[in-house]
């Protein structure tokens, strides 16, 4: 008997009167808006406009949403189109099913437009919003946990997660993959606030940082897993693809950082204060002409993960420093 373990919800469902509100579609929106709010502090940091995150997330979103369901669908064709299933179920996105690989991708076609209608460089809008990609991931992956699936192997550790009887599980404990990933994807976009800061990082480095931190953790974590998927060399595809996506992520840094050094003096023309040496950070003060690092600043505002965690920082250049402010399968 096992003495201590995560509980799994009895439902998947939240109801709130008669209306049922799905835990992962919450879990979902949860993270999006994490997303989009933390993003949006630190794009105005670097000296763009207010908003400007949330109209490119307007493209970005939808399009991932599409991105990562069809990539579930098309990797797990056989949960909707074998015999005895129903292909329609693989329109009730609300029940799970996200790929993050196939939601990032198609994700960055949607900010493409976006930026592109803005004139807005891609890169540059991508390393803003990294970070608050891996918090809601971390968020993200607590829809899991609402539908009782992507467990990893039997376990019996004090925090092993309890699965009751269902279609496709057998109850058990077993190792609680999501609670991995999330706290996994927290650590990344700690890592990417930090070397943010320290190195300034531009020209989609930051964002690249976050890719192959993601793919590290996600390689161990889909060995623990025990759902069905197709396997390359003994290898769950998933595996491969982290393993590939991380050594492109780091050749990205690596060649980016050589062609292009340092970070974008102006991410969005025509915002107010672009180029004029001075932008402000979450609490609307400014910094100009000076060099600070990490822990020296007198921007440096921060607060933790999860519920918000900031980060404060000032720039170098010619036109002067920006102060900045700063948590899928």
């Amino acid at each position: 008997m096992d003495l201590a373990y995560i509980p799994s919800p009895s439902s998947g469902a939240i109801h709130l009167g008669p209306l049922p509100l799905r835990g992962y579609a919450l879990c979902i929106i949860l993270g999006v808006f994490v997303a989009v709010w933390y993003g949006n502090k630190r794009w105005i940091a670097r000296g763009g406009t207010a908003g400007t995150v949330a109209d490119i997330a307007v493209w970005a979103v939808p399009f991932g949403l599409v991105g990562g369901r069809l990539y579930h669908v098309i990797t797990d064709y056989q949960l909707y189109f074998s015999d005895g299933k129903n292909w329609v179920d693989a329109f009730k996105i609300w029940e799970g099913g996200l790929g993050i690989w196939g939601a990032i991708s198609l994700g960055a076609v949607g900010a493409w437009i976006g930026c592109r209608r803005r004139g807005i460089p891609l890169p540059a809008w991508a390393d803003a919003l990294a970070p608050g990609i891996a918090f809601a991931q971390a968020i993200g992956r607590w829809g899991n946990w609402f539908n009782q699936e992507l467990y990893g192997k039997p376990t019996d550790l004090p925090w092993a997660l309890e699965i009751s009887e269902g279609p496709n599980r057998v109850a058990g404990t077993y190792h609680p993959t999501f609670l991995y990933e999330s706290l996994w994807c927290v650590a990344v976009a700690l890592l990417v606030i930090w070397a943010d800061r320290r190195f300034k990082l531009g020209h989609g480095r930051a964002f690249a940082l976050y890719v192959a931190g993601y793919c590290a953790g996600r390689a161990w974590i889909e060995y623990l897993r025990v759902d069905e998927a197709h396997e390359v060399l003994g290898l769950r595809l998933n595996v491969w693809t982290a393993l590939i996506v991380f050594v492109l992520a780091v050749v990205y840094i690596v060649v980016s950082a050589r062609l292009r050094p340092g970070r974008e003096e102006i991410v969005e023309p025509g915002a107010p204060g672009a180029g004029d040496g001075t932008a402000a950070d979450g609490d609307g003060s400014a910094d100009s002409g000076t060099d600070a690092a990490s822990g020296d600043g007198a921007a440096d505002d921060e607060d933790g993960a999860g519920g918000g965690a900031g980060d404060g920082k000032s720039g170098t250049g010619n036109r002067g420093a920006a102060a900045e402010a700063g948590t899928q399968p």
